[in-house]
């Protein structure tokens, strides 16, 4: 059915409105709509914004300058759950009439050619008045009393129908006819740290330090605590263990992957299981439930939070394995199916198969995810959910949700876009990316882009390495390499993630060509001495625990919606800018990517994008380095890598009448529809 009038390319919306948006509370949401009718009578739309708990409001949304068919209008969610939009497009019958009687009146027609033009204003505000309440009904019953008074002289009567003052009254009280409704989209709205969080990755089992021989010793759940006020100290949100459940004695796996493992090898921990039990139990040597809630009970005093892993697969002597063999593929001999990714052979791992029995496999899955959320963990990362079906995941996340809609749940999952796409349609709040591999100008420019493309679906955490991933730049680049990389994910994204030993700058391969680190701690206990690093100035720590400081005090860092890059006539310095639509705080980074040599280039900053008029002039603030410049449209940057790989930079901030605009500057400038 064709309705009075057109509402088209309403956004955000996900996979024909089947799937809701994403967003956290706090967010600037902004919501865009093609609004169109026939002839030349001026139309307008109205945003309707239900709430979780059915409270509805309305925001008159804002026609875009060049693109006048283009209405736009922002909403900042403040609770969670599942939130409703729709876009109503309506006849603006005074616009309509000011923009008739403007034009008559700049002719020069007289008050007997106007008679009909003013006395259908009138009825216009006759119509107004009554639907808008104190005091701002006055504004309009002042009007339509100057309007109405043959003693003013024309031009009087009617600019007083058409005052800044009306139309802000007007604005708040529209006077709608032919009201069209929209379509009822969703948005799914978590809590803000789904968006806003730094991660850091260490494996409790390595804490231990060690023995007076040198040995490294196992850690426990005293020593890991321990180690957590280093990293709140850093200023990390999150701090991310990989699996801490018994490991499979079968097939275990030896130091740096070996197939035959040694005596006191520790194994894989993601070879989960063992006679100890299941993804419902302690590695033995780490402690037991009452000493893992001691653990927890501290990083909730240090403002920490603590991320499981959930790893979805088993070793040969996980209990499931004797008690749920078709949780398992069995093959034609009887046997378990091991994984494998050809020719990578896993023989440590049963993968489970989820299609034998799914009935049984989720309940099991929802019941382990279940003691530990009792326990009080709110944050899974979960190991290659791409390998599982995507509709398990969607009922397991929603089923947690029903009870604990706080829970995070991270998604590793490098691999096709369509697919990483598609579990976060599902229901995970963030996802890994493709950013380790990001390394030239170029290719950094289209994956941010590309990121705020698709922030209504997918909440991109960068982690600058993971356990199984040491890019090629960090081998070779040097310290300042992993400080450049630091900054970049650190301000591009609100989701940030580092895995220990990145502050020690440990870049060293398993074997040239490798992204695997040589001694693999996914293989063997790897303790490490932060604090003589530090003390010997050979740690990136201060460093990362300024970005984030720099991430927490500055509001442009933590949204993901809104990125601009600045030209800068050096393809070895990038430069981009971020606003806060709601503080107007801006931030401008510009990071020299080459580790080893100074480089220096002209920024041409577009102005506009941040706020400002061109050939301004303006101060800025040097976070880093705690110095002020002054800039303007064109501005001599140089970058030396042994002194400083970056400035961020605190702009002015941004007017309160251009922060909305900004908001939308880059929907206007991409076209991708998720």
């Amino acid at each position: 059915m064709v309705a009075r009038f057109g509402i088209d390319d309403v956004r955000p919306q996900v996979s024909g409105r089947t799937l809701p948006a994403k967003a956290v509370v706090g967010e600037v949401v902004p919501v865009s709509a093609l609004v169109w009718r026939e002839g030349h009578d001026a139309i307008a739309a109205s945003l309707v914004i239900t709430d979780p708990n059915g409270e509805q409001y309305s925001i008159h949304m804002q026609q875009e300058p060049y693109r006048p068919d283009y209405t736009h209008a922002v909403f900042v969610p403040d609770a969670q759950g599942l939130w409703r939009y729709r876009v109503d497009a309506w006849s603006d019958v005074m616009a309509t009439w000011r923009n008739a009687v403007t034009k008559k009146l700049e002719a020069g027609q007289t008050t007997e050619e106007m008679a009909n033009d003013i006395a259908h204003g009138i009825h216009l505000f006759e119509a107004a008045i009554a639907q808008t309440p104190a005091p701002d009904r006055e504004v309009l019953e002042r009007a339509a009393a100057a309007l109405d008074n043959p003693a003013l002289p024309l031009a009087e009567r009617i600019l007083a129908g058409i005052s800044d003052e009306v139309l802000e009254v007007l604005n708040a009280f529209p006077l709608r006819e032919l009201v069209t409704h929209g379509p009822i989209c969703d948005i799914y709205v978590e809590r803000r740290d789904a968006l806003v969080n730094s991660w850091y990755e260490l494996f409790p089992r390595s804490t231990g330090g060690w023995d007076d021989e040198g040995n490294p010793v196992h850690g426990t759940w005293a020593t890991t605590a321990k180690a957590l006020d280093r990293v709140a100290a850093m200023g990390f949100d999150t701090v991310y263990f990989p699996p801490i459940h018994p490991i499979g004695e079968i097939n275990r796996k030896g130091k740096d992957n070996t197939l035959v493992a040694e005596e006191g090898d520790v194994g894989s921990p993601w070879a989960i299981g063992s006679r100890d039990g299941g993804h419902d139990a302690f590695h033995p040597q780490l402690g037991g439930e009452k000493e893992f809630c001691a653990m927890l009970d501290h990083a909730h005093e240090l403002g920490l939070e603590v991320a499981l892993d959930l790893a979805l697969q088993a070793a040969p002597d996980h209990p499931w394995a004797s008690e749920h063999p078709d949780f398992f593929t069995i093959l034609e001999d009887g046997t378990i199916a091991y994984a494998e990714n050809p020719p990578k052979k896993y023989q440590d791992i049963y993968p489970i198969n989820f299609d034998n029995n799914p009935e049984k496999v989720y309940e099991e899955i929802y019941r382990v995810v279940m003691y530990w959320v009792d326990l009080g963990i709110r944050t899974f990362r979960v190991d290659n959910p791409h390998t599982k079906p995507v509709n398990f995941w969607h009922w397991l996340i929603t089923r947690v949700h029903e009870t604990h809609p706080d829970v995070i749940f991270l998604a590793e999952a490098f691999t096709r876009p369509p697919v990483m796409y598609g579990l976060s349609k599902a229901g995970f709040s963030q996802s890994y990316t493709h950013f380790t591999w990001k390394v030239s100008k170029s290719d950094l420019i289209d994956f941010a882009e590309h990121m705020v493309d698709v922030a209504d679906v997918s909440r991109p955490n960068l982690f600058v390495n993971t356990p199984d991933i040491l890019h090629a730049s960090l081998q070779y680049g040097g310290p300042a390499a992993f400080a450049i990389r630091a900054t970049l994910a650190a301000t591009m994204s609100p989701l940030w993630g580092v895995y220990s030993g990145f502050e020690l700058f440990e870049g060293e391969a398993v074997a040239e060509g490798s992204e695997e680190y040589n001694h693999s701690e996914k293989y063997e206990l790897r303790p490490r001495d932060f604090q003589t690093a530090l003390d010997n100035g050979q740690s990136l720590e201060p460093y990362i625990t300024s970005l984030n400081r720099f991430r927490k005090a500055q509001s442009a860092l933590q949204q993901l919606r809104q990125i601009r890059f600045h030209h800068v006539d050096n393809d070895q310095i990038l430069a981009y800018s971020k606003v806060d639509a709601i503080s107007g705080n801006a931030v401008l980074v510009v990071v020299n990517l080459d580790p080893w040599n100074a480089q220096e280039g002209t920024l041409y900053l577009d102005a506009p994008a941040v706020g400002l008029e061109y050939g301004a002039q303006f101060a800025v603030h040097d976070l880093v380095t705690d110095a002020y410049y002054d800039w303007g449209s064109e501005n001599y940057v140089r970058l030396a890598p042994e002194v400083n790989v970056a400035h961020i930079l605190k702009l002015p901030d941004v007017a309160p009448q251009k922060r909305e605009a900004l908001a939308f500057r880059q929907i206007s400038d991409h076209d991708y529809r998720p």
